[in-house]
């Protein structure tokens, strides 16, 4: 299995703190060795970093956990190898344009039969089970509306896309256009959202701790969604397996 990383927020934030913990995970306190990638968005505009490599050693990864760019919305993954070799192409968040804006998508899980359902206008670069399932979701909405639809009809079609994967197998994911930040749980997926009162949180995997209210304004509010808790002395919430949540703004919309 791979392991997941979002965070959606209502003001420009550094992931730096939850990314550290993440990439650890990659080849060093995980068997997440076969490469990782991650998303920021910046307004309309997507920067992303892909290597094939452990990101537990990667020094591209050591350039993100020190460079300080703030996202609202931004998705990570760290890769172990099920379907597809350990290639560029094949490392996530896969990206595609819809309706005039990027969308990033990542995946943990095995989905049987997923290259049965047909594809049209979006295609695959590389052989993973996830990128199919990525271009089939964006087939099926670039299919179903010419343009972008309202927040609610997409947040249910979305969902309803998202259901029809996880009864192919598992199907943990993330995916957003940097407006809302969608997630599909299967079995594992966990989220905290931190607000005021602001704490600290130490984490897991690395020997750092930071003081979240000396980095913060009253009015900040975050959301970070992993596979698993990052942190071990905060409080976080572990999704119902087999059901969807959206995170809009740093908040949970259900």
């Amino acid at each position: 299995m791979c392991e997941l990383l979002g965070m959606s927020a209502n003001v420009p934030t550094d992931i730096r703190f939850s990314f550290s913990a993440l990439a650890r995970r990659g080849g060093d306190t995980g068997p997440h060795k076969d490469g990782w990638g991650i998303s920021f968005y910046e307004q309309k505009g997507c920067r992303s970093f892909h290597d094939p490599n452990p990101s537990a050693g990667s020094e591209l990864a050591q350039l993100v956990k020190n460079y300080p760019i703030k996202s609202r919305t931004v998705i990570a993954h760290v890769r172990k190898a099920n379907r597809g070799r350990v290639a560029l192409e094949n490392t996530h968040p896969f990206t595609r344009e819809l309706w005039g804006r990027a969308w990033t998508f990542a995946h943990n899980g095995q989905l049987k039969g997923i290259k049965t359902l047909p594809l049209s206008f979006f295609r695959p670069i590389g052989t993973t089970d996830s990128e199919h399932a990525f271009c089939w979701i964006m087939d099926q909405l670039c299919r179903t509306y010419t343009d972008y639809p309202p927040a609610a009809t997409l947040d249910k079609e979305i969902k309803r896309l998202f259901h029809i994967l996880r009864q192919m197998g598992v199907f943990n994911a993330l995916l957003t256009d940097g407006r809302s930040l969608y997630a599909s749980c299967s079995k594992k997926l966990c989220y905290i959202t931190r607000q005021a009162p602001f704490g600290t949180a130490s984490l897991i995997d690395e020997d750092i701790k930071v003081d979240f209210s000396t980095e913060t304004t009253p009015d900040d509010r975050v959301s970070v969604i992993a596979t698993q808790p990052l942190t071990h002395d905060e409080v976080w919430t572990h999704l119902t397996p087999d059901s969807s949540a959206i995170f809009r703004k740093g908040a949970f919309i259900g």
